[in-house]
């Protein structure tokens, strides 16, 4: 079962930054609690493609995964107040909020024509090797994201490690 639980802060709520001199109390605002839910349901689907038999369905919801993971980081860092302009691509906003998951953002961002085309029975098989490799990817992005918002990922009972 998969579950995502706030990391502990130190005193009075805050977490701690070493610095040359010692540590620094470094007040950190916690996550918003959608973010916190979207990491939620990409920790759930993380759960479900490794438990899949079936490549497709594996690829399809660790990509599924990975978008929701790539949701949280955008619900916690776009504008307060700021005007939606109609659909938002995840991976198009992630390159304007969260530079430091460029990398990230570009392959999930190139993977998804091929998602949409195994979701709805399109294009080639995919194969066992392939959706394996797409599934780590979800699960390394997934790990980043929740260190980034600082917020843990456990996936049956062991946390998901950023990387």
């Amino acid at each position: 079962m998969a579950a995502v639980r706030p990391r502990r802060a130190g005193p009075a709520g805050r977490t701690t930054t070493r610095t040359g001199d010692g540590a620094v109390p470094v007040a950190r605002p916690p996550a918003p609690a959608g973010a916190v839910r979207l990491l939620e349901r990409a920790a759930t689907e993380l759960s479900l493609a490794a438990a899949s038999t079936d490549p497709a369905e594996r690829f399809v919801t660790a990509h599924l995964a990975a978008l929701r993971a790539g949701a949280a980081v955008v619900a916690a860092r776009q504008l307060v107040g700021g005007r939606r302009r109609g659909p938002v691509n995840v991976w198009e906003s992630l390159l304007a909020l969260a530079p430091e998951l460029e990398d990230w953002a570009r392959f999930f961002g190139a993977a998804a024509d091929r998602r949409a085309a195994v979701d709805s029975g399109r294009g080639p098989a995919v194969e066992a090797a392939e959706a394996d490799a797409h599934l780590a990817r979800a699960e390394a992005f997934t790990g980043r994201v929740s260190a980034l918002l600082d917020v843990s990922v456990w996936i049956g009972g062991l946390p998901l490690a950023a990387s």
